[in-house]
């Protein structure tokens, strides 16, 4: 009579579980090594990090350009407000002179309070001003909205915007760039 296991080559054999003559033969591939148990494979392949970084790269490549469109909307009410400040300032000079004023006389900084924009009177007579804002540093990428203009011409009130010192973009666009 045979041995239950005599054709069966021990190194070979994984996970055997047997019980003969007394004798548990378990995992007797790891029967040489006492104290290792075999364990399986954790971690990802590179084949998967590698599907990682390319799906990443291409969520990033789609997301960047509406992320960076986000923040310069936001670096916009940063002209928006110093625009608006000058305007308070401006009608305040007026009250107590006889026409509107400069930056200088106002008392208003040529720079926006974030620093974004530089701030230049054009205009300023008795009846009316005008005051623009240009885009300056990282800001100066908002390419439709770059220069913003306020036009105060007694009641009337007029906002303009656009790529160049024109400010000639259309309604629409214009609406855009002062969040109207």
């Amino acid at each position: 009579m045979s041995h239950p296991l005599s054709g069966i080559n021990a190194t070979n054999v994984t996970n055997v579980t047997n019980f003969t003559n007394g004798i548990n033969v378990t995992n007797v591939t790891n029967a040489a090594r006492p104290g290792r148990r075999h364990r399986p494979s954790r971690g990802f392949t590179l084949i998967e990090l590698m599907i990682v970084v390319a799906v990443a790269g291409v969520l990033s490549s789609v997301a960047y350009p509406s992320f960076q469109s986000q923040v310069q909307k936001a670096r916009r009410a940063d002209a928006l407000l110093s625009l608006m400040q000058v305007q308070m300032a401006q009608e305040r000079w007026r009250s107590n002179s006889a026409a509107y004023g400069s930056l200088g006389d106002i008392g208003v900084a040529g720079t926006s309070t974030g620093g974004h924009y530089t701030l230049q009177v054009l205009t300023h007579t008795p009846a009316r001003y005008a005051v623009l804002a240009t885009a300056t540093g990282t800001q100066a990428r908002d390419s439709n909205c770059r220069h913003l203009v306020l036009s105060v011409d007694g009641a009337q009130i007029g906002y303009a915007s656009g790529a160049d010192a024109a400010v000639d973009n259309g309604a629409a666009l214009n609406r855009a760039c002062w969040n109207l």
